[in-house]
């Protein structure tokens, strides 16, 4: 059973022992992501989290972190996302106070220095490089950037080249003193949770002070109500294989429908037997790889449809995923075997996935930080049991709609005009 409490600065805290391991992860979240960064500092959140393993003072290298990490076998990475980022340390629980102290001083003692600094922006730019030479991969972000069009949502998490080389330390610093602080901490130990875990967040974390300036939000997302039309993006890259994805508009995080909608997008394209997989490559073989999944903020979401298509088998794989959409929509249509199997489908998978100490840390320590009390896996998958096929039908209706759709495609197409030329698209946009 999780427990929660809160320090004394207002870091929240969350345990979630269990048995059968020796392992323990200590995660930390900080409740700032891309989407809360001002235009000049796109990217500001992801430098951050890659300089925070370049030196504290007391271990004042990249090479002294790994190393007293590498010493104890421990595992440990970071993660930025739009909402929120996140660094841990996954070891032996005999080792717990050396992660939770290491992190501290990562995350409260790393001192910047100015030749390391500059050294990881041209790191992050070749990250950058990385991912648009990468059509596979950047397809998603050129995706977000049609659907948020307007807000923070559409920045890259990376940030862009222009961003990265004007960004001063001194901005970096005021950024990170604004946010790295106990209000928008959670921190989740998860596995074998030693008995004095709580004093030494005490000792650590739960010295922290608290600035005086108080943290900014981010601009909410005002929606598709304005959208008329399919937005569509394109990026013009010789390839052999085109890069296509499509959004549709879902919901936020907090959204009661979410459970219906997650359902929906395991049914058109979450397995190997969903109907994208079946009907796009084992009936017609038009892809290697298509897949639908759902991605959820704070206050918005999308359910996407990704693929990788031939250039002259574009028209009829259009085709082919519009009229798997097209059919989800007419009531009766979706099986009730395809909602049980969905349903399985998750708690399976949720089943596997708690075996790890990591992913019961994450799964805790986001329903901490997002919803302010944590809800067991359990109790989620007793949500997911009791959707009804009415639910899924109605969110079918809800987020199958042409003119809030978005496009996105990587590909030999010097413009949007030839993208819709090649793809036949006005012949296939009617749903």
């Amino acid at each position: 059973m999780a427990k929660h409490l809160t320090l004394q600065n207002g870091v929240r805290v969350c345990f979630v022992p269990f048995a059968g391991t020796k392992a323990v992860t200590v995660l930390v979240f900080c409740k700032v992501g891309s989407r809360y960064e001002p235009v000049s500092l796109q990217g500001a959140s992801h430098f951050i989290e890659h300089l925070m393993f370049k030196g504290t003072k007391r271990r004042p290298s990249t090479l002294a972190i790994s190393r007293t990490l590498d010493s104890v076998g421990a595992q440990f990475n970071a993660f930025t996302g739009k909402d929120a980022t996140g660094y841990y340390v996954k070891a032996d629980h005999e080792h717990t106070h050396l992660a939770i102290d290491l992190l501290h001083d990562m995350l409260f003692h790393s001192t910047y220095d100015p030749k390391e600094l500059n050294r990881e922006r041209g790191v992050i730019i070749e990250e950058i490089n990385m991912y648009e030479d990468n059509p596979m991969a950047y397809v998603e972000n050129l995706l977000e950037q049609g659907l948020f069009k307007g807000n923070t949502l559409a920045l890259d998490i990376a940030g862009t080249h222009t961003s990265m080389k004007a960004m001063k330390r001194s901005h970096i610093l005021a950024y990170r003193d604004l946010y790295y602080q106990p209000s928008q901490l959670v921190i989740c130990l998860s596995g074998h949770i030693d008995a004095h875990a709580l004093d030494w967040l005490s000792e650590t974390f739960g010295r922290v002070k608290a600035t005086e300036k108080i943290p900014e939000g981010f601009l909410p997302f005002a929606g598709w109500k304005d959208q008329q039309e399919p937005r569509i993006i394109v990026k013009e890259k010789e390839t052999e294989q085109v890069q296509l994805a499509l959004g549709f508009p879902a919901y936020s995080l907090h959204d009661k429908k979410l459970r219906a909608a997650k359902l929906l997008a395991i049914i058109a394209g979450g397995t190997m037997s969903s109907r994208l997989f079946i009907a796009v490559r084992e009936r017609r073989g038009l892809a290697y790889f298509v897949r639908s999944w759902l991605e959820s903020y704070e206050d918005t979401g999308y359910l996407t449809i990704r693929a990788g298509l031939d250039k002259s088998r574009l028209p009829l794989a259009l085709k082919t995923i519009f009229d798997e959409c097209r059919a989800m929509k007419r009531k009766g249509n979706i099986r009730t075997s395809e909602l049980k199997d969905a349903k399985e489908y998750v708690r399976g998978k949720m089943r596997l996935a708690m075996e790890d100490s990591f992913a019961r840390a994450e799964w805790y320590g986001q329903s901490l930080l997002y919803r302010e009390q944590t809800k067991t896996v359990e109790e989620y998958l007793k949500e997911i049991m009791n959707v009804r096929m009415k639910d899924v039908e109605q969110v079918a209706q809800e987020m199958f709609q042409i003119h809030h759709m978005t496009v996105a495609a990587i590909g030999p197409f010097v413009n949007q005009e030839a993208f819709m030329k090649a793809a036949d698209f006005s012949a296939r946009i009617k749903f």
